[in-house]
């Protein structure tokens, strides 16, 4: 019974997390799109200026092959257009279902362990945790940057730096939740919960002061205010995923758990009765 309790689920979890993901895509593409044109826009107009003010290696005979092949070899494999539809469509629901599946076990897990919270409030409440643990805490240490800004020799780097700043900040996450949890019985649950958060927030701190900064995320001399629109549309991207998966989620959860009670309470007499029909 467990089983198929959490099998649904998941199953409602990677619903809900693509129906959240088109509506993060919506916001994407309206919001997210032009920060990235212009920050593309703002890459082009600086590799011109640098290719003519730089002397020319292959003037003379066999320049306009040279440029003809560098041409050839920088063409883009996917146009801009399907990468801004198809692409970021396909990215952001992916996401949005994977994501759900998780959060949705995290859910099962959560479940009458935190508190004697709703389906609904549990599904806020994983959602949440999520969303701060996940991306806003990793996103404080080191915010997005727009495509092609950043030194392309680090990229590597960098990637590695915000996936451990996720992975700390998932653990330090859970080491909160067990803190709250033993302190409860002699704080109760309104101080135990304020402790492990305010432990979670210091952790956090050192975290953000062991680990390295990207000094070279952004190139000197990019516009700020066109980096600040395309970091808070990233913010609002991944706060639409998570605000619409709680909600649908919440409601499919509890509708699952409701009907899987009704159905308890009607075998149990059922099953009583049995022997004396015999």
């Amino acid at each position: 019974m467990y089983a198929s309790t959490v099998r649904g689920l998941l199953v409602r979890g990677m619903l809900a997390g693509l129906i959240a993901g088109l509506f993060a895509f919506a916001v994407a593409y309206v919001v997210g799109e032009p920060p990235v044109r212009g920050s593309i826009a703002v890459e082009e107009a600086q590799a011109a200026k640098d290719a003519a003010s730089a002397p020319s290696a292959h003037a003379g005979h066999g320049g306009d092959a040279a440029s003809g092949e560098a041409t050839e070899e920088e063409e883009e494999l996917v146009s801009r257009p399907v990468q801004s539809t198809f692409g970021l469509a396909t990215g952001v629901l992916v996401y949005g279902v994977a994501l759900g599946g998780i959060a949705s076990l995290a859910f099962s897990f959560a479940l009458g362990r935190v508190g004697g919270f709703s389906p609904r409030a549990t599904a806020a409440l994983t959602a949440a945790g999520a969303f701060a643990t996940v991306y806003l805490v990793p996103f404080l240490k080191y915010p997005a940057t727009p495509p092609a800004v950043g030194n392309p020799d680090t990229i590597g780097q960098r990637t590695t730096l915000f996936f451990l700043m996720i992975l700390l900040s998932v653990l330090l996450g859970i080491g909160a939740i067990i803190l709250g949890r033993r302190l409860a019985p002699r704080l109760g649950n309104w101080n135990a919960t304020l402790t492990a958060g305010a432990g979670f927030i210091v952790a956090a701190a050192l975290a953000f002061a062991v680990l390295p900064d990207n000094s070279d995320a952004v190139q000197p001399g990019f516009p700020a205010a066109l980096l600040w629109e395309f970091r808070v549309a990233s913010l609002a991207v991944q706060l639409v995923l998570w605000a619409v998966f709680a909600v649908v989620f919440g409601v499919l959860a509890q509708r699952l758990l409701a009907a899987r009670a009704d159905g308890a309470d009607v075998t149990a007499p059922a099953q009583q009765e049995a022997p004396a029909l015999g």
